[in-house]
């Protein structure tokens, strides 16, 4: 109930509450360990009241999850990053791979590169081919070729 300063008036109506429905997360993070570790505080026995030593190895554990979440991140994105490089570099470059229908080794010129993708692709003779499809890198000096 709300109190109306100026006239003294009692509302009577009850407020909008909003039904806001939480998609179920199938990740452990840290907020779902911090609420754990709050709703053991809250429902632990007060005559056996928690180890502070549990307590703390519980926190530092959280630590840890979220320097191995951020490391695993990092990582995924360095490698990303790596990709994207060795694919711009083969631009200009004479480059082999296996043709995926015909099973025949192909050589051509990298003309473009498209990061479009979770991998990138590169363009050998008008068709594009992922950069993990790419086996070698041909040097124009020698005939041989560089996996």
């Amino acid at each position: 109930m709300a109190l109306d300063g100026i006239t003294g008036t009692v509302s009577t109506s009850v407020p909008a509450t909003s039904t806001t429905t939480r998609a179920p997360s199938q990740e452990m993070n840290s907020d779902m360990f911090m609420q754990l570790l709050v709703k053991q505080l809250q429902n632990q026995d007060p005559s056996s009241p928690m180890d502070t030593n549990a307590m703390i190895g519980q926190t530092t554990q959280l630590a840890m999850m979220e320097q191995i979440t951020n490391n695993t991140t990092t990582g995924n994105e360095n490698f990303s990053l790596q990709m994207r490089i060795s694919a711009a570099n083969l631009v200009g470059k004479q480059v082999s791979y296996t043709d995926a229908t015909t099973g025949t080794d192909v050589k051509g010129t990298a003309s473009a590169v498209s990061f479009a993708g979770s991998v990138p692709t590169v363009t050998v003779g008008g068709k594009d081919i992922p950069l993990d499809s790419i086996s070698g890198v041909i040097d124009p000096t020698s005939s041989t070729a560089t996996s």
